[in-house]
This record gives C-alpha cells, structure tokens and sequence, in this order.
C-alpha cells in the first residue's frame, strides 16, 4: 500500500511556472506506476502525464505537450511535475495517482489505486 501527498500548488499568472511534488510513503515505490490528473470545477478527473515504474516511459496529454515534464525520484519517493507556460485553462485540482501495473502506464483513471488528496493550481489571465 502507498500513502501519496501532493504539494507545490498555488496562484501564478499565465506564462508563469509552478513545480508539483507527490511524496510517497511505502517500501516499494518502484513497483508502482505513477501520474497526475487534474479536476476542474464541475468536471471530471482528466489525465495530465503519467510515469513508468521504470521512469522509462512518459505520456502527456495533447494540451500539455512541450510545457509539462513529470520525473521521478525514487531514492526519494516522489514524483514531480514541471509546469511552464502555465494558461489559466491549467487551473485545476491537481491529483497524484499510483498503482502496480505491468507494460506502460494507462492514462485511466480508473486503473489507479492510490490517490492524494490534491492540491490547487489556479492560473490567473
């Protein structure tokens, strides 16, 4: 089992930068396949990126293309997500998921076991 706990949100104007952190407790981080999602007011929970287990394999939505970048430390437990070129249609509640898998990360978030609690990023115009 895994424990996740997101940080790093927070107000920023467009074209500006944020850096998310999702910090793991468990002794077997590298089994788990991770990603961030993020929810909007009044929608559901969208796939953001997503990291192997292996960290050799990423995936990005379309929207955020070439302005995101999720790594992962494992000696750490964690796993970050680097947020340039931030556009106010980024505002979000951003969600850290994990969950043991074989092959690539899916980008459904169904699939996932484990969740932290979020955290905001709000992009303002």
């Amino acid at each position: 089992q895994v424990q996740l706990v997101e940080s790093g949100g927070g107000l920023v104007q467009a074209g500006g930068s944020l850096r998310l952190s999702c910090a793991a407790s468990g002794r077997t981080f590298t089994s788990y396949h991770m990603g961030w999602f993020r929810q909007a007011p009044g929608k559901g929970r969208v796939f953001v990126t997503a990291i192997s287990r292996s960290g050799d394999s990423t995936y990005y939505a379309d929207s955020v293309k070439g302005r995101f970048t999720i790594s992962r430390d494992d000696a750490k437990k964690t796993v970050s997500l680097q947020m340039n070129n931030l556009k106010p249609e980024d505002t979000a509640i951003y969600y850290c998921g994990a969950y043991v898998g074989l092959g690539e990360p899916t980008t459904v978030a169904r699939e996932y076991n484990y969740w932290g609690k979020g955290t905001q990023v709000t992009v303002s115009s």
